[in-house]
């Protein structure tokens, strides 16, 4: 160790705080809170006896920076936010792209239905879920609708509004048409309590009436209806299937279990809400620490997702930040979350089943783990070496510009962290000082306003900086890249890969790397291309069907910018809402009966 890295040892400070581990070309790699900063990051360099990852750890440590803070729970927050801000590779991360399905009925609509969503809101709206371990959601949603009549469609009723011819819904006997007014509000209250209380596990009238109907069915004939049902009732059982009758007085409660062989780990969490299992997750990490070290990271991370946060979780062992935890967990519900240890009975029995489903899955998956981990770290390691790149590029930038005929003209920015899709990062340039088609031009002017905002640190996904840059192209598209960099006085490491033959082209090289289909490195710098090019045709899209769609509103009287923002966000395109239905365009805040009429008359006669 240098003496200068010594002497910052030695000159921590012996409060709470966060301190972050940085490799020599300063990325962060490691973020970690401690009571003690002194402390614990001196822990790091004394004595051999470490685990393997902690090793190698520290192998990578060239230098570190820290963060004082007032409070223990202050550096619970701070840790996490700056987890999830730069990614290390030797935290827990677990990714927010997956959040699980769940059910919602609106009590405080006149004549509510059941929907399916992704997020949990404190509305005064009911939910049920969440839904996965085989359960089909639209299947449950179809149940609903054959069993309770309930009305599936998006038009706002109200018990005094107006009355509306109703859908095919209420001919087939699926709908009792509260639109219409054929069933007062109180009738349909009824159908909805009895909706929840099949949702909430009463399922045998439910499947009576389906056994009824397909047997009707099958009389009649109707072959096709008898086996719609017949998969309606085996849903019903996958539902059946997930109450755990030995721990039917347990009701809400999330168990949580550990596995670890010395190598890697995985925490499960299984959900458990009216005494049903719901679900099992798995996240199989790098075995860094023990679990009373990792374990109140990982539940900040879980929780503070749009998860449904239970009254009690069950943990197997003593966590470090239970206190800080707890206090966290109970704010965000604004009520009292016990954070209980599993030391004997039904807790430790639930405990070591969620124990073993994670052994079970990390012994299964173990090599999937490992192939994704190559095909993502492998494959930066393995860039680094082809390319002879002057850093590991565990950060990764790539851009492409879009246009049709040089109007309309974006470009995107797509960011990989440890070679993996970082969808936070990725960010979106309208051009502006180039006209036509010119994609040289324009990714000189978004190069440099990229590089212009590293410096100017408002954003945290351009104040990181780049280890290295990729452009879909050849040499034109690379030297442009090297031009602008030189004249900003950045050096950033970059390539290009042209499509054609998926060469790839780095700076004072004449001819191109060529590698093998199979090759991770290729692989790697396919798969953010092709990102970038779809992300940048997703907004070019979308920002031209914003232009037209507004530009084909102009003129119609009281469709002005507000309005035709309101109705691009409900339909998206113009096609969507020139198909739209009078009714449907009126649902939009603020659109009246008659400028529905024209919305739809002006659109249908220009497509």
């Amino acid at each position: 160790m240098e003496r200068q890295f010594t002497e910052k040892l030695h000159t921590l400070p012996t409060c709470s705080g966060v301190y972050l581990m940085k490799d020599k070309f300063g990325n962060v790699i490691y973020v970690g809170k401690a009571k003690n900063l002194k402390r614990r990051v001196n822990s790091y360099f004394i004595g051999n006896d470490k685990p393997l990852k902690t090793h190698n750890l520290v192998e990578n440590i060239a230098d570190f920076d820290y963060i004082v803070v007032a409070s223990e729970t202050d550096a619970f927050m701070l840790e996490n936010n700056l987890i999830k801000k730069y990614q290390p590779h030797y935290n827990i991360l677990l990714k927010d792209s997956k959040t699980f399905p769940y059910l919602k009925i609106n009590l405080n609509d006149d004549f509510p239905k059941v929907e399916k969503t992704r997020k949990i809101k404190k509305d005064g709206t009911k939910y049920f879920g969440p839904y996965f371990n085989g359960i089909d959601i639209e299947q449950i949603q179809k149940i609903i609708t054959e069993t309770f009549q309930l009305r599936t469609c998006s038009r706002k009723i109200t018990e005094t509004g107006k009355s509306t011819r109703p859908c095919l819904n209420y001919s087939l006997g699926l709908c009792t048409a509260p639109c219409a007014h054929f069933v007062t509000k109180e009738q349909y209250a009824l159908q909805v309590k009895n909706a929840i209380d099949f949702l909430k596990g009463n399922t045998k009238n439910v499947e009576e009436i389906l056994r009824k109907k397909m047997e009707q069915a099958s009389e009649l004939t109707n072959f096709e209806k008898a086996i719609e049902i017949r998969e309606m009732l085996k849903s019903i059982n996958n539902l059946k299937r997930q109450n755990l009758t030995q721990f039917s007085t347990i009701f809400d409660q999330d168990v949580v279990g550990y596995y670890s062989t010395g190598l890697d780990a995985v925490l499960t969490v299984m959900i458990l809400r009216g005494g049903k299992l719901m679900a099992v997750e798995n996240f199989s990490m790098i075995d860094m620490h023990d679990f009373s070290q990792i374990a109140g990271n990982f539940l900040m991370q879980y929780y503070s997702s749009d998860r449904t946060i239970p009254k009690t979780i069950i943990l197997p062992y003593q966590i470090e930040d239970a206190e800080v935890l707890q206090q966290f967990l109970s704010q965000k519900i604004d009520s009292k979350v016990n954070l209980l240890i599993a030391e004997k009975g039904k807790n430790k029995k639930l405990c070591q089943i969620a124990s073993q489903n994670g052994k079970e899955y990390l012994e299964k998956s173990l090599g999937l783990i490992k192939t994704k981990e190559m095909k993502t770290l492998g494959a930066i390691k393995r860039l680094q070496q082809v390319l002879h790149l002057s850093s590991i590029p565990y950060r990764m930038e790539c851009y492409d510009i879009s246009n049709v005929s040089g109007t309309d003209s974006v470009a995107s920015m797509v960011v990989f962290l440890n070679g993996d899709v970082a969808k936070t990062q990725y960010r979106k340039f309208i051009i502006k000082t180039v006209q036509g088609a010119d994609d040289f031009a324009s990714l000189r002017e978004v190069l440099a306003r990229r590089i212009e905002e590293l410096h100017i640190a408002k954003d945290s996904s351009f104040s990181a900086r780049p280890n290295l840059i990729v452009v879909d192209g050849g040499k034109g598209q690379l030297s442009s890249v090297n031009q602008i960099l030189a004249e900003l006085g950045e050096k950033i490491d970059c390539c290009s890969l042209a499509k054609q033959d998926e060469e790839i082209f780095v700076p004072n090289q004449e001819k191109p790397i060529k590698l093998k289909k199979s090759d991770v490195a290729l692989q790697v710098l396919q798969r953010i291309r092709d990102e970038s090019h779809r992300f940048a045709i997703m907004f070019h899209r979308h920002k031209r069907n914003k232009s037209m769609l507004k530009s084909q509103l102009d003129g119609i009287k009281g469709i002005g910018k507000h309005k035709k923002q309101m109705l691009f966000e409900r339909f998206g395109t113009i096609e969507n809402m020139a198909n739209a239905s009078i009714e449907e365009l009126q649902l939009v805040k603020g659109v009246t009966q008659a400028q529905a009429e024209q919305i739809h008359l002006t659109l249908s006669k220009k497509l």
